[in-house]
């Protein structure tokens, strides 16, 4: 797989302009025009490069993650360094909008190089992007202006401080509006979460867990087509709950279930369960329940 170290060097393969600064480019239409166009097609691909656009698909859906999306009203993309690209000619976007990309060294001694990592929307796949309404179209694009006025003015000691603040300010927006869209598509948050149960629920009755052990949050994730990051995001709003929180939750309820079966030792549950270690299985049962499934098992025994 090709990588690219550089700014410069994913631009040119890219087919698009040279950067005005080493370390980051904006091409945008906010002021008439359009956007140049990248390569029609590319095999996958990886760059240091963070990279922020809005973009319209004219004709044909996104394939990614496995699932087809409609973007025709618009959605903004984020895409963090060594994160792996590939399209094809299928896809036909409409030239207006804009594309931030900066290397992930431009950040370096700033607020903005840390802050940038609690947003998890950079390891989100692009058919989890971010769909903005007229009104939050309009207030990014305010933004984006700002920062392409300043990067074609003369760069000076300021510039850097400038445009870092405005990046900063345009994620924390794009923050608020995912959790926006977070809560207005509860539909297919629900769904989302049937989905997860289903699929603990199939790997658990297909003997998955005794052959393989408890699955990771990333397998079941990679199994409904979404990235690890917006599945237990996606939980937590809905919820309260992570998808880790919800994945032992399973485990406990089958564990309970089990449990009653007076010929099984502890021990052979947790086996049964896909725990290696059955004193990790009583620690987990006892933190969430409140007391140890020994102690379950007479309880409900006696009752």
């Amino acid at each position: 797989m090709q990588h690219f170290n550089t700014l410069s060097a994913y631009l040119e393969y890219l087919e698009l302009p040279p950067p005005e600064h080493p370390m980051i480019s904006v091409f945008s239409s906010m002021n008439g025009g359009f956007l140049p166009c990248p390569k029609e097609s590319s095999p996958p691909i990886t760059n240091d490069c963070y990279s922020i656009s809005f973009k319209k698909i004219v004709s044909g859906n996104l394939t990614y993650g496995r699932t087809k999306y409609d973007f025709t009203n618009g959605a903004l993309f984020f895409i963090a360094p060594r994160q792996v690209l590939q399209w094809d000619k299928s896809v036909v976007f409409e030239q207006r909008g804009f594309s931030i990309n900066f290397h992930k060294d431009f950040l370096k001694g700033t607020e903005l190089s840390q802050l940038i990592k609690k947003f998890g929307f950079f390891s989100y796949s692009v058919n989890e992007a971010l769909h903005l309404s007229p009104k939050e179209e309009k207030q990014i694009e305010a933004i984006v202006e700002s920062i392409d006025v300043e990067y074609h003015n003369n760069q000076d000691e300021f510039s850097k401080d400038i445009i870092i603040s405005h990046l900063s300010t345009l994620l924390k927006y794009a923050n608020r509006f995912y959790q926006r869209q977070f809560v207005n598509r509860k539909e297919i948050s629900n769904d989302l979460l049937e989905k997860f149960n289903n699929q603990l629920e199939w790997y658990f009755e297909s003997g998955q867990l005794q052959e393989n052990g408890i699955p990771s949050i990333e397998q079941i994730a990679d199994q409904l087509s979404v990235s690890q990051r917006y599945l237990s995001d996606t939980l937590k709003k809905e919820t309260g709950k992570t998808s880790t929180e919800h994945l032992q939750l399973f485990l406990i309820d089958e564990a309970k279930n089990i449990l009653m079966d007076p010929h099984k030792t502890v021990s052979e549950v947790a086996f049964e369960l896909g725990f290696e270690y059955p004193p990790y299985f009583s620690r987990l049962f006892k933190k969430k329940e409140g007391i140890s499934p020994t102690q379950y098992r007479d309880k409900h025994r006696m009752n």
